[in-house]
């Protein structure tokens, strides 16, 4: 990228920080062990992307040890919010101390392979939904990670829940399913309908091909079209356990700037959502 193309506000709504190991280490068991990859880098990152801000999302190899996310929220407070990994062991005064920190969601992990969970750490809705009440004072959000293709079996929880609800990574099913896929449909229903929010992140985790992702295009272009106000981007920096090489953050940038010419659009989706749905100041 030559020049700032982003408009200002302009948020990465996905990311990950990562150690120092030694004053944070990860959790046993874990599907992954990353490099560090600290909040110096992280915010680096951003200054050459030309992003203004940042959600760190609580990763998997922390299980729910929020030590490390909580650090950087505090450090750059101006910048950053987070989503965190809670379950039954949390206490009202725990998210309250975590909203005064910089959380503004928690995330449930409902994404599964062959019935099992693909990753260890997390937490499932159900050890969340008893947080809802509390969530919803605090102007909280769920953030849900989960194959778009097993939405429909939990469609009916989620209905009942008075709090926004933000899907990871476009719905994160393989490209070859198609978006005429049930489960992605009824991903897009609720996007079009106000009901869902989605993340227009992890174009390599529906398995595009790197360096154009074009695979991942008919997915990122239709829920554009069903409901822009209700769509955010990320990087997914720094990617941990990619399905594949890793990918180039300013490369995702770039594909979805490609993808979204509209600068109305871009706003939208960089900079007002992301203000509205993490608490940032107006622009």
């Amino acid at each position: 990228m030559s020049g700032r193309e982003t408009p200002p506000g302009a948020t990465d709504c996905h990311c990950h920080i990562f150690g120092p190991a030694a004053k944070f280490p990860y959790a046993e068991p874990r599907s992954y062990t990353p490099e560090d990859e600290t909040l110096e880098d992280y915010l680096a990152l951003l200054d050459r992307l030309g992003l203004d801000r940042g959600v760190i999302v609580q990763p998997s190899a922390y299980d729910r040890d929020n030590a490390c996310t909580l650090d950087a929220l505090r450090r750059a407070p101006e910048r950053l919010r987070g989503i965190a990994v809670v379950g039954a062991e949390a206490t009202a005064d725990t998210l309250r101390a975590m909203h005064r920190d910089g959380i503004r969601g928690l995330r449930a992990n409902e994404y599964r392979r062959d019935g099992q969970a693909a990753y260890h750490g997390g937490v499932r809705l159900a050890e969340i939904e008893p947080f809802v009440p509390l969530m919803a004072e605090l102007g909280w959000h769920l953030q849900l990670w989960i194959d778009a293709r097993h939405l429909p079996e939990i469609e009916p929880r989620l209905a009942k829940l008075p709090v926004r609800i933000v899907v990871d990574h476009m719905g994160r099913m393989h490209h070859s399913h198609g978006i005429n896929d049930p489960g992605f449909q009824a991903l897009l229903r609720g996007v079009g309908e106000g009901r869902y929010m989605a993340k227009l992140s992890g174009t390599y985790r529906l398995g595009a091909t790197a360096p154009d992702y074009l695979e991942a295009k008919p997915f990122h272009d239709v829920l554009v079209a069903a409901n822009p106000d209700a769509l955010v981007w990320g990087t997914d920096w720094p990617h941990p356990r990619p399905e594949g090489g890793r990918p180039d953050a300013a490369r995702l940038l770039r594909v979805f700037l490609d993808w979204t010419t509209d600068p109305v659009l871009r706003r939208k989706i960089l900079t007002d959502t992301p203000a509205r749905l993490y608490g940032f100041p107006g622009v």
